[in-house]
């Protein structure tokens, strides 16, 4: 269950679409009645390549669009911690260095946490950015929103409780699969990994590689569930929020808000 002030908004936000819009039947799904089974941790393994960048991941890093924040993790050095990118049809590149975290979490100790903000975007533009050196380079891609107005289109795909079971791949794929999709409402719940023994902080790792393929290339735009709470004083850890506040970072002081749990676009 999300935080009850993102549900309201959300359900408000639907019921206003309802009265003027009909999306049809979009999917045949039928929900099981048992239990999903999980994916093995190694399924989405890392990417080849020493230190290689991986759970590369961008969100909107402002109120109109003009900003992106781009976050991945170096799993044994720190780094190279830059981002360099540029217009795809220009050969003008630039650099942003990141701000670096880590956590302990009971036995699990994180990689290298990157976030680097790249400001001054252009608005309906696509972009290509560069993680990594040697044979660790990886290459990406998004366009960022529209100039905000009145009457402008902007498709979004909206998951939540997503977890990493076989059915939550068939969910992921699903939105994957349509190109209407140009950023996702993730309404809170992401890896379930508070559902594993001690709270397996390494189902964090596989959950980010499971969705790099679209969390990459388009906005995913974050809001914390009850499995992001991750508080567990039986294993010594009374911080709540805390892999996820370390992974996941979002504009919350653009929006003038005091907490990255509540903010605004």
């Amino acid at each position: 269950m999300c935080l009850l002030k993102v549900l309201f908004v959300l359900v408000t936000v639907a019921a206003a679409c309802a009265g003027v819009c009909n999306g049809g039947v979009t999917s045949p799904f039928v929900r099981k009645s048992q239990p999903s089974t999980c994916m093995p941790i190694d399924t989405f393994p890392p990417p080849p390549g020493y230190n290689a960048p991986e759970q590369v991941h961008i969100t909107q890093g402002d109120l109109d669009g003009k900003s992106m924040i781009i976050s991945w993790v170096t799993p044994l050095e720190r780094e190279p911690n830059y981002v360099i990118f540029w217009e795809a049809n220009s050969n003008n590149k630039h650099k942003v260095y990141s701000r670096i975290t880590s956590y302990r979490y009971y036995n699990y100790d994180s990689g290298y946490i990157h976030h680097a903000t790249i400001k001054g975007l252009k608005h309906d533009t696509l972009y290509n950015y560069q993680l990594g050196t040697g044979d660790a380079v990886r290459r990406f891609s998004f366009t960022t929103p529209p100039k905000v107005g009145p009457d402008v289109p902007y498709t979004f795909g909206v998951i939540g409780d997503l977890g990493q079971t076989y059915d939550s791949n068939q969910t992921f794929e699903h939105y994957y699969s349509n190109p209407k999709g140009q950023a996702v409402l993730f309404a809170g719940d992401l890896s379930y990994a508070d559902d594993h023994p001690y709270h397996n902080n390494n189902r964090w790792d596989s959950w980010g590689r499971f969705v790099e393929k679209s969390m990459a290339y388009q906005p995913w735009i974050w809001t914390a569930g009850n499995h992001e709470i991750d508080f567990a004083p039986e294993l010594g850890e009374s911080v709540p929020f805390k892999p996820y506040m370390h992974r996941y970072h979002v504009p919350y002081k653009a929006s003038k808000s005091t907490s990255p749990l509540w903010y605004s676009y």
